[in-house]
């Protein structure tokens, strides 16, 4: 009997951690070079995941490229158009939430910034290396850091794909912008936010 309620109790506590996992958003980025699928962190980016979703919602991303492209650092797009045009953003800039203890670990994305902290608008970037000098060390501006929002769930292949295209100049960039042009197509909710079952 004690067994059998040990065994209960396990599962009990699997299905929690699996519906605290469920509740939170899951996006599919749309390229022209596959599918990313990455799950977002409300809780820990709150402002950071509400103006994503916001700007994905309006269909702002459909159309944008990564025009920023470095092997073993990251890929960053969702600002530029096909024409290497800057999209004018309609929100304004964020609030610095990089110190929520997440990390620009491989596969994590986060928010591309000016050297000011609090300048993050549209444009994001994943990280196919350990990038710890981006991470929060200190409210300092530099050391406050980039703010990590989510993560790569699948498609990490596609993202390694895009960080080893080669790359050169286009438009006003004078480099790592990939030969063969990546078009973000679309950024879509696949799976919403639901509140967590106690």
């Amino acid at each position: 009997m004690k067994r059998i309620c040990t065994l209960i109790a396990a599962l009990v506590l699997a299905a929690s951690a699996f519906v605290a996992h469920a509740a939170n958003p899951v996006v599919d980025i749309k390229t022209s070079a596959g599918i990313i699928r990455v799950e977002l962190y409300p809780e820990k980016a709150p402002k950071t995941v509400d103006n994503f979703l916001q700007y994905a919602k309006e269909g702002f991303y459909s159309g944008t490229i990564f025009h920023r492209v470095i092997p073993n650092f990251m890929i960053q797009g969702g600002g530029f158009d096909k024409n290497y045009v800057e999209k004018t953003t309609t929100r304004p800039p964020l609030v610095n939430e990089a110190a929520n203890g997440l990390h620009n670990e491989v596969g994590t994305i986060a928010m591309a910034r000016t050297p000011d902290p609090n300048s993050a608008r549209a444009q994001f970037f994943i990280n196919v290396n350990d990038n710890q000098f981006l991470n929060h060390r200190d409210p300092s501006p530099d050391g406050i850091g980039y703010t990590v929002f989510g993560k790569v769930i699948s498609g990490i292949d596609v993202v390694l794909k895009i960080a080893s295209m080669p790359t050169g100049e286009g438009g006003p960039f004078p480099k790592n912008v990939p030969r063969t042009m990546v078009v973000i197509e679309s950024v879509t909710l696949v799976q919403p936010a639901q509140p967590a079952k106690p």
